[in-house]
């Protein structure tokens, strides 16, 4: 359940503002150090009906093929309908949202593709009165499955969790292998990680440190595992084999992410929307990987539900 507070006064809302461009500062710059060749580039963009963001993008990196880390700050006179499907009680009210979004798209299969989020939302009850919740985690998408990353990426998580409560990281775990699942396809969009959403169990303090915990712990859990696979060699079967699977997360993306749809249905800016999307991909028709391969690996062993911890 959401916590009913005051409404947020400028200065707690410009604070929480520096600290979502604080973090988008700290990533890009360790995530620029790991790619060592290119640099993000920044435009700044204004929304339809008040606020705006600044997007920062990587493209044709040493490592990252493409990559972007966005914040934004919205706001809005009437919440889109992806933001109330669940929330039926907020249908019509005015919202106010920001946040930070990051997804990378190495050049190296044996790196994985991820995904970050967190954000701060706050809308009103039909009787005027402040609502407000966080969200966010963070997901790996694995094209060549490392058991050791496995581990150390939820382990890392749950350490984070553990910080706060000895049975969250199990929940946001298994929250997270709800959601990116697709359900057309049967199947996992990668290993998972932590997701959370309408979170305020915390109280407001402990749980926008919480949220910015998992936006700092990030860096902790991914960047070990570009600096192991970054000099894997791989030819052309691992990267049509990559491309083939980037397309998984295309449809999850268009299809179910809530962030995607908030944004397009919100009147958000499209190119930074949809800068998750990746460079070059491939859909083959009925394509299955070859018995005993390390594709059909990823399926059998990797994408399945499981306690990596």
């Amino acid at each position: 359940m959401s916590f009913l507070v005051k409404k947020m006064d400028t200065q707690q809302t410009a604070l929480l503002v520096q600290a979502f461009k604080s973090l988008q500062d700290q990533i890009c710059t360790a995530l620029t150090q790991a790619d060592g060749r290119e640099h993000f580039r920044q435009d700044e963009w204004q929304h339809t009906s008040g606020g705006g963001g600044v997007s920062r993008v990587i493209e044709n990196g040493e490592v990252f093929e493409k990559g972007g880390v966005n914040f934004s700050h919205v706001k809005g006179s009437r919440l889109p309908p992806s933001a109330t499907i669940h929330r039926t009680e907020l249908a019509g009210q005015s919202f106010e949202a920001m946040g930070l979004s990051l997804v990378l798209h190495p050049l190296n299969p044996y790196i994985p593709t991820t995904h970050l989020n967190v954000r701060f939302f706050m809308s009103q009850q039909s009787d005027g009165s402040p609502i407000w919740w966080f969200g966010g985690g963070f997901d790996l998408t694995p094209y060549y499955g490392f058991e050791e990353d496995c581990i150390h990426w939820h382990r890392t998580a749950k350490s984070i969790c553990d910080r706060y409560d000895a049975s969250l990281y199990g929940r946001l775990k298994n929250q997270c292998d709800e959601y990116f699942y697709l359900k057309h396809r049967k199947e996992a969009r990668g290993v998972g990680g932590i997701f959370f959403d309408d979170f305020s169990e915390f109280g407001f303090e402990k749980t926008k440190q919480f949220t910015f915990d998992i936006g700092r712990g990030f860096l902790d859990a991914y960047l070990p595992i570009v600096s192991a696979r970054k000099k894997y060699s791989f030819s052309e079967r691992e990267r049509a084999f990559q491309c083939y699977r980037r397309g998984r997360y295309v449809e999850f993306n268009l299809v179910y992410d809530r962030g995607t749809l908030f944004g397009l249905q919100s009147g958000g800016r499209t190119e930074s929307i949809l800068m998750s999307l990746p460079p070059i991909v491939h859909w083959q028709y009925n394509w299955h990987p070859e018995k005993e391969s390390a594709e059909e690996n990823l399926y059998r062993y990797f994408l399945p539900k499981k306690d990596w911890v």
